[in-house]
């Protein structure tokens, strides 16, 4: 599994395209070959790459949905929306489909952000925004998502 690390600014020209950071490109070298998927992001608007072997490992799991089960298949379906194979080229550049970008809203100025084995792929000021919104209650949330009783890590 890839992990990735740090947030990285960078300009989209006015076919969508984006020059990958060369720090970021780096981090990707092991998976460039393989391609990516990119997707609309499920809680927030904005994109979501994926090394293709972890949207394998994914594919995997929804693979195993029962789809005779109707909430399954609108998840699969609505999950599924918009996905899209893409490559970045000999230039570094990553082209994002003009449906993608009317979804997140990327205008000129995108930040890359990492989200441990995925990147996402953020307008500008949708990704401030959605930062400085989850600035107030991060604490508390950290506490639900991370935290442990002290006996529950097996060192007491």
């Amino acid at each position: 599994m890839n992990s990735f690390i740090g947030t990285y600014e960078c300009k989209a020209d006015a076919k969508g395209r984006l020059m990958i950071p060369a720090v970021l490109k780096k981090q990707l070298s092991s998976t460039l070959q393989d391609g990516f998927v990119l997707k609309r992001a499920v809680f927030q608007p904005c994109l979501e790459l994926y090394p293709m072997q972890e949207w394998n490992v994914l594919m995997a799991k929804v693979n195993k949905l029962n789809r005779f089960k109707k909430k399954n298949n609108d998840f699969i379906r609505r999950f599924t929306a918009g996905v899209k194979m893409v490559e970045v080229d000999n230039a570094g550049r990553l082209l994002i489909p003009r449906d993608l970008i009317n979804f997140s809203g990327i205008t000129k100025q995108v930040v890359l952000a990492s989200a441990v084995n995925i990147i996402e792929i953020w307008d500008k000021d949708k990704y401030e925004a959605a930062i400085d919104d989850a600035t107030s209650d991060f604490a508390d949330l950290a506490e639900e998502v991370m935290g442990q009783d002290d006996n529950d890590d097996g060192l007491s």
